[in-house]
């Protein structure tokens, strides 16, 4: 057996966004430990867990010179981990492990899990952000922060998480600081209905907004166009100048937050969307009032005022922020219907006597009584009564599942056939609902790569829009032709106001949002925005063996006594695999209390990685594992050859016992193929991807169970330590590679691939140890994700082309680019149009995902299964 490796938080760092970035961490740290199962780097929590005898300092150092800053954190004690014999046992027999150990180096994600003393992340609501320029500003001041070692915003929601152990109060006074507004959510859900709330009076101000300035922009239009004249003559001067007033005072009224933002980036040195269409519309103004006040400063043909285009800029920008509104609104539909999930009361029985309390007010041990139809209040386990509990909006199943005493049972959930009381075990955000909220939320807000190239050129986009819109003007002042004073105004205006980095900061943001809601109705938690965009380019998925492609409940389907004496074989098997918690252990025990075995006493027991379990029995050794170990202890099992190769071609597990030096019979032991496996697999093949599966169980048995899945390729009796370097040698062929396992005792092989899938339930999201969790037991959740994963990075790709060709071609076109050929100088109204235009198409396309069905509907999974 390996040595036992303690591993402790030891660094925090920033920038690692991906398991290539975890990669080159631990590249970095080969000098300090040799052993790269040793090195957990936690992108979640930004948390480098190292042995505790590595020189901290020294670390820091290597990890930061590789690009990643990073920063020592002072011990704090070892994390709690499971029960030390439970992960003693894994791997076993040569099959398939059930949980995890620091030997074999897979609890080193369990272990980084603990949080240091600095490792918390604050989430803040937002206001005032507008664009892509916003979130660099914000992002800038939140990273600026002692003590803030990661920050990012979502614009498609507007708010901010900072990672780190930084002072909230001087988190808000950053955000202030650089002109926004930032507040502390303490309350998730009450923070989401009063975001809701929020929106929804928003949109009805916008609206009312659009209408006052679009009936005034419209009227003057019509009235000059019609019955008067949009150019000054000392006929219509007062009208005009009392007209010029009445619409400033509509540009407050209606345009003001415009301006004000505008102010607030201007004092902190800072540019953004209400900087441009401040100027615009501003410019606009002034340019007409000048007009109207000094009308013979001007040649004749200069005098045209522009008060309907100010107005008319400002409605339709509102009415476009409105339409983004609404639609941002359903982006978050996923989460919104987890939240409606909630029970708002909970029947509790306390001291003999049933109350009805909010369920806020559920603690945990707490029993209570639930009654066909209503909704589970708190996450819990069944103390008395049958049911079936509809779990659909939780995995994506869509049929109703049996539960009995014992079993678990998840808040927001549907009782639908019987009268259940259970106790509670999760309550308030310790739920599975809650979790799963959390877990969707954060995954939304992160940033894919591909958004990062947004990012950058945002960072510099409207300091470049206004320097075009100054050389445009130039350019008009001085080689335009007459009224070269109206041509540079117009130019100028246009540029500021066509421009939208609205449409870049949304690009991204929003088809992410809409992606990981999606993959949540189908039951995939997608933990970071990376992997949405790794899994659509996946070639290769590599399978666990046990609970991923099999059910994971073996049982025995043979024994074969080499005397012939079954029951004896059976006692002595039973005896030795009583101290176990091993499937394979409960698959013997099972076996011998369904034919009335009684086990045997057996002391000494201990479980061996990778080759089986012993123990003592009448003084002499009694062991039972693979064929391998054996022999290597000088046993033969040839005379057991046969009956080995009967188990294997049945797909099962041949384990061994012997006592002492004489080999007693040999047991198999058969985990059944999941009835959607196959099927999963074939629709991984048609969407043009390979399927290998790695085992730590024998050669026979796993090309039996090769065959029968439909996957092309296998790699057996491969140790858990050893699965990593099978992930890694693929990648070095080229593949994309995906992994799926347990998620826990898979951990550096997940840790290794392009991207991680675990394979859980709802109820055990809180142990992540990959960047997607499938709530189900179902592999569908693979091609699911990879499916959804194709269809937002083709989104996120539409959307980036849309709002980069607008841009480019828009701007070129407003500094009057098309006047030396056709004569088309384009009017600031239509740029205020198409400008709002640019950010609903963005936002709209986007919500096109709403729409994606995967190949494979769930109802007809269930009816492909069942035939």
């Amino acid at each position: 057996m390996n040595q036992t490796v303690k591993l402790h938080p030891a660094l925090a760092i920033s920038g690692a966004t991906c398991q290539g970035c975890a990669s080159k961490i631990r590249t970095a740290l080969q000098p300090l430990v040799s052993n790269g199962d040793h090195v957990v780097v936690n992108l979640e929590t930004q948390i480098v867990a190292l042995p505790e005898d590595v020189d901290l300092d020294e670390a820091a150092r290597l990890v930061s010179d590789s690009g990643y800053p990073a920063k020592t954190l002072s011990p704090h004690g070892d994390s709690q981990g499971r029960d030390r014999q439970a992960g003693r046992e894994e791997h076993r027999h040569g099959s398939e492990p059930a949980a995890v150990t620091a030997e074999s180096g897979d609890d080193r994600q369990e272990q980084a899990d603990t949080p240091a003393t600095g490792d918390r992340q604050i989430h803040l609501a937002v206001t005032g952000a507008t664009c892509a320029s916003c979130v660099t500003t914000i992002e800038k001041a939140l990273t600026s922060v002692h003590g803030v070692t990661a920050a990012h915003m979502n614009l498609a929601d507007n708010t901010a998480t900072a990672a780190g152990d930084a002072d909230p109060a001087a988190l808000i006074k950053a955000v202030e600081s650089s002109g926004y507004g930032a507040s502390v959510i303490e309350d998730e859900d009450a923070a989401d209905d009063r975001r809701q709330q929020e929106d929804r009076k928003q949109y009805k101000t916008l609206l009312i907004k659009m209408a006052i300035s679009l009936g005034l922009g419209v009227s003057l239009m019509i009235w000059g166009m019609g019955f008067g004249s949009m150019m000054v003559t000392a006929d219509n001067q007062v009208t005009w100048l009392n007209l010029g007033v009445l619409t400033l005072g509509v540009m407050i009224a209606t345009g003001g937050h415009f301006f004000i933002g505008a102010w607030k980036a201007f004092r902190h040195h800072n540019a953004n969307m209400d900087t441009l269409i401040a100027l615009g519309t501003g410019t606009a103004w002034l340019y007409s009032m000048v007009v109207v006040s000094v009308p013979d400063a001007l040649p004749e043909m200069a005098r045209h005022v522009y008060f309907e285009a100010s107005a008319m800029i400002i409605g339709l920008i509102n009415l476009g922020q409105a339409l983004e509104l609404r639609a941002k609104g359903k982006t978050s539909e996923a989460v919104r219907r987890l939240l409606d999930l909630r029970a708002k009361t909970a029947r509790v029985i306390r001291d003999g006597e049933e109350r009805d309390i909010p369920v806020e007010d559920v603690r945990k041990g707490d029993h209570i009584r639930v009654r066909p139809g209503e909704k589970l209040p708190v996450d819990g386990v069944i103390a008395e009564g049958r049911t079936r509990i509809d779990e659909s909006m939780l995995t994506g199943e869509p049929m109703p599942v049996s539960k009995g005493e014992g079993d678990d049972v998840s808040a927001g959930t549907l009782n639908t056939h019987g009268a259940i009381i259970y106790e509670a075990t999760r309550v308030g955000s310790d739920t599975a609902r809650a979790q799963i909220i959390k877990l969707v939320k954060k995954a939304q807000g992160s940033k894919p790569a591909i958004g990062r190239l947004a990012d950058k050129i945002s960072s510099v986009f409207v300091p470049s829009v206004m320097l075009i819109a100054v050389v445009a003007a130039l350019i008009w002042y001085n080689v335009g032709p007459e009224p070269a004073v109206v041509h540079m105004m117009v130019a100028a205006t246009t540029v500021l106001i066509i421009a939208c980095p609205c449409a870049l900061g949304l690009a991204t943001p929003m088809s992410v949002m809409m992606g990981v809601g999606k993959a949540a109705e189908y039951g995939a938690l997608i933990r970071q925005g990376d992997a949405l965009q790794t899994a659509g380019k996946v070639d290769l998925v590599i399978l666990d063996k046990t609970g991923t492609i099999t059910e994971g409940h073996p049982a025995v389907t043979r024994l074969h006594a080499s005397d012939g004496d079954e029951q004896g074989l059976l006692a002595l098997a039973a005896g030795l695999e009583r101290h176990s918690e091993h499937p394979l252990a409960e698959a013997i025990l099972g076996k011998a209390e369904q034919d009335g075995v009684q086990p045997e006493t057996v002391t000494d027991f201990e479980a061996l990685n990778g080759k089986g379990v012993q123990g003592q029995f009448n003084g002499q050794p009694l062991r039972l594992g693979n064929r391998r170990w054996l022999e290597a202890e000088g046993l033969s099992v040839e005379e057991l050859a046969e009956a080995s190769h009967a188990i294997t071609e049945e797909a099962g597990t041949p384990l061994f016992l012997a006592l002492g030096k004489e080999v007693l019979g040999v047991i198999g032991v058969a985990d059944a193929i999941k009835p959607d496996s196959r099927a999963a697999i074939r629709r991984l093949h048609d969407a043009g991807i390979r399927v290998m599966m790695v085992t730590g169980d024998v050669d026979a048995t796993a090309r039996a169970i090769s065959a029968k899945a439909g996957i092309d390729d296998y790699r057996a009796e491969v140790l858990p330590e050893d699965k990593a370097e099978v992930v890694s040698a693929m990648r070095g062929k080229g593949y994309t590679v995906a992994m799926v396992g347990d998620g826990i005792n898979d951990a550096p092989a997940l840790a290794a691939a392009d991207v991680g899938f675990a394979i859980g339930t709802g109820t055990d999201v809180a142990i992540e140890s990959a960047a997607i969790t499938l709530m189900r037991g179902s592999l569908h959740g693979v091609p699911d994700t990879i499916e959804i994963s194709r269809a937002t990075v083709r989104n996120i790709h539409q959307n980036l082309f849309g709002a980069f060709i607008y841009n480019s071609l828009g701007i070129p076109v407003a500094a009057g680019l098309l006047y030396p050929v056709w004569g088309i100088l384009m009017s600031p109204i239509l740029a205020g149009a198409a400008m709002s235009l640019s950010s609903v198409t963005v936002v709209t396309n986007a919500n096109r995902l709403r729409l994606f069905r995967t190949s494979q509907t769930p109802n007809n999974r269930q009816h492909e299964e069942r035939n």
